[in-house]
């Protein structure tokens, strides 16, 4: 990334339009990778190891995670290989992660759904919602948005976001862009909620 993030005074659509220009490209890459290794176990482990298919090098979300947690998810999920590969909608697929690998040491929200969303790359499965973990949840509250839930639907989200952006990269928008939140001018504003809230949330 060059230079410092714009300030909020430029508005919440001119930081999306910067996320489009500067970080989507980078994550499209990211995901692509998933797709391009030569088997669905090889896939999978990498997903669950949070590694670069390419570099082998692991993803900072998941720096402070034991190896031994990441093996042993890695182990729990090759060994639901069928399970996981027939499993499409990506709301069917978190949970399935998220039962198979959410009890290990150290493995919270965001690695749930970091993993789901390497598998789903895979097999064709992406997020049709906005999943919030702790960095999305602070980048809400920021916007006025309310973050009590573990999801969002699109259309509650302000203009510049659901017009410019998919679920998955408005998860990863609310989160990097945090920062610059505080003072920003959101334009029009999200339509209003009629979600419950007594979900559990699916925190590293």
């Amino acid at each position: 990334m060059t230079g410092t993030r714009r300030t909020a005074a430029a508005g919440l659509e001119a930081l999306v339009d910067e996320y489009i220009q500067e970080l989507r490209p980078e994550r499209e890459s990211e995901l692509s990778k998933f797709r391009s290794v030569r088997t669905d176990k090889d896939a999978i482990s990498y997903a669950a190891l949070a590694r670069d298919p390419e570099t082998g090098k692991k993803h900072p979300h998941q720096y402070r995670i034991p190896p031994a947690s990441l093996e042993e998810s890695k182990r729990r999920l090759l060994k639901n290989l069928s399970r996981v590969r027939s499993t499409k909608p990506f709301q069917e697929l978190i949970e399935l992660v998220d039962r198979h690998i959410r009890p290990i040491d150290r493995v919270g929200e965001l690695t749930v759904y970091d993993t789901a969303l390497r598998i789903g790359a895979r097999f064709g499965s992406e997020p049709e919602k906005v999943y919030i973990h702790a960095g999305t949840r602070n980048g809400m509250r920021k916007l006025g948005l309310d973050s009590r839930d573990e999801t969002i639907e699109m259309n509650e989200l302000p203009a510049p976001i659901r017009r410019k952006l998919r679920p998955r990269e408005a998860e990863d928008f609310l989160c990097v862009y945090k920062d610059a939140f505080a003072t920003v001018k959101t334009g029009e504003r999200p339509a209003a909620s009629s979600r419950s809230h007594g979900r559990t949330r699916l925190s590293t």
